[in-house]
């Protein structure tokens, strides 16, 4: 059926590194979802009356949450899709992530609307009417909510959409939720007791639960987070195949959205290497790094000497300082400064985020250590870059 939907609605929708294709498909996740929600809602909204259950009234409501966030979606993707302009020149893709977000505050308010209802009902109960309608409609409910998850997912997972991801989450969670609206009813038909309120009340912080777990996933790629690091890898991956390239440090990946993501990295190259051919093949990187992964890298170049042996060695011991305290330190960029009654050695270090804090003990361990023999005075000057990818 995914297949069939796709075939008929998205042109080429195979090519999901195409930003039009990834629109397409986000269109077609929200049409269906609204073109469903609002059929269980309906369905559900009538059960609900005729019965007198406050539970299947709550599950409706979470349908027509469910429609509206199917509206923000579509419209999500339609304004991800906008190019860049001269006030958004990283373009428009966050508006997915916002979108996501505003899903998750709709939701939230709902839930906490059928919190007072149920409670209401549980100080003050009224008699279930079970119904042959009653239960069709459920049934039926978790049926397409089932296959609404089924379907989210495999959208989600062909353009990489955390959107869709939740999305597919949200009707696995209705499927649940359903089943124990559909058990309450069945429990006060046949046993005559009251438990309709609580089992709505149970909606009401389960809608809450997977809201407040909605918006914890579209805030994080808004506040900054870690790019993906599959994608870090393979970034790295093939820059450390590439002729010249002795090393890299410095990798920083931002995300604009979903296909806009934009990278820095610094490229260690032996100095006498001829500067264009640098150059030429940094170009070629750049542009191949967009091509297989769809990033906008910018390279810089570190011309790093190579034919000077105390500063080879010195590099060498001071990088084995570094391990011996943490397997994970490394360095970068090492100079030596020759004075009359010293040396100062400048170099950067990459810092795990766990070891923020201790860049001073670190500092003065290797300095003390390189200070040990008595042969010489060194200053050691380390700028620690917290959290850089570092090989």
């Amino acid at each position: 059926m995914t297949k069939l939907l796709l075939r008929l609605f998205v042109k080429d929708y195979q090519n999901t590194e195409n930003s039009g294709v990834r629109t397409a498909i986000g269109t077609l996740s929200g049409v269906t979802g609204i073109v469903c929600n609002v059929l269980l809602f309906l369905g559900k909204l009538i059960a609900g009356t005729l019965s007198g259950s406050v539970s299947i009234t709550a599950d409706a409501m979470n349908n027509l949450s469910d429609a509206s966030g199917s509206i923000v979606t579509l419209l999500g993707f339609r304004v991800a899709d906008k190019p860049a302009d001269e006030e958004h020149p990283y373009g428009h893709a966050r508006a997915e992530y916002l979108s996501g977000l505003a899903v998750a505050m709709l939701i939230l308010l709902i839930g906490f609307e059928l919190v007072k209802s149920s409670a209401e009902k549980i100080f003050h109960p009224t008699a279930v009417e079970f119904s042959a309608l009653a239960a069709g409609v459920l049934i039926a409910s978790i049926a397409v909510k089932l296959w609404m998850c089924l379907f989210n997912r495999k959208l989600g997972r062909l353009i990489d959409s955390t959107a869709l991801q939740a999305t597919a989450a949200d009707s696995r969670n209705d499927c649940v939720t359903t089943a124990v609206v559909l058990l309450a009813s069945v429990i006060e038909y046949f046993l005559d007791i009251r438990v309709d309120g609580f089992m709505g009340l149970a909606v009401a912080v389960f809608i809450l639960y997977s809201g407040w777990n909605l918006a914890k996933e579209t805030v994080s790629p808004l506040l900054g987070e870690n790019a993906d690091p599959e994608l870090r890898q393979k970034i790295v991956d093939y820059v450390e195949q590439q002729p010249k390239v002795l090393g890299y440090h410095d990798l920083m990946v931002h995300d604009y959205g979903p296909g806009q993501r934009f990278a820095s990295l610094h490229v260690e190259m032996d100095h006498r290497e001829d500067p264009l051919e640098c150059h030429e093949l940094i170009d070629d990187m750049e542009r191949e790094c967009f091509r297989s992964h769809n990033v906008h890298l910018v390279i810089h170049y570190d011309p790093v000497v190579t034919d000077d042996p105390e500063l080879t060695a010195l590099k060498e011991r001071v990088s084995d300082l570094l391990q011996e305290r943490d397997h994970r330190l490394s360095l970068h960029d090492f100079r030596m400064v020759q004075g009359k009654r010293h040396m100062n050695l400048v170099f950067d270090v990459a810092l795990p985020t766990d070891l923020q804090g201790q860049e001073e003990a670190i500092q003065q361990a290797v300095e003390n250590s390189l200070n040990a023999d008595g042969e010489r005075v060194y200053h050691v000057k380390i700028t620690f870059d917290i959290g850089a990818v570092e090989q």
